[in-house]
């Protein structure tokens, strides 16, 4: 029973953690992937950033579910 416990923490553990990292590199990639295309187009900005904004708000959304996912598999054994 001591095993599963440590095993579920551990486990919550990895899963927000990796979670956030993935969260944090989709994100950089995001925002690498509008700075380029607004270089290219500087006259399209203002709708690549529209579109910047929300897709980084739904990788956001799902790491957040991500993290909660994790943190309830440390909670509720």
């Amino acid at each position: 029973m001591i095993l599963l416990d440590a095993l579920a923490n551990a486990g919550g553990a990895i899963g927000a953690g990796l979670a956030a990292i993935g969260a944090g590199l989709g994100i950089g990639q995001i925002g690498k992937g509008a700075v380029e295309s607004i270089a290219r187009q500087p006259e399209a900005m203002n709708d690549i950033r529209a579109n910047m904004i929300l897709a980084a708000a739904l990788v956001e959304g799902a790491a957040l579910f991500g993290i909660i996912v994790g943190f309830l598999a440390m909670v509720l054994k």
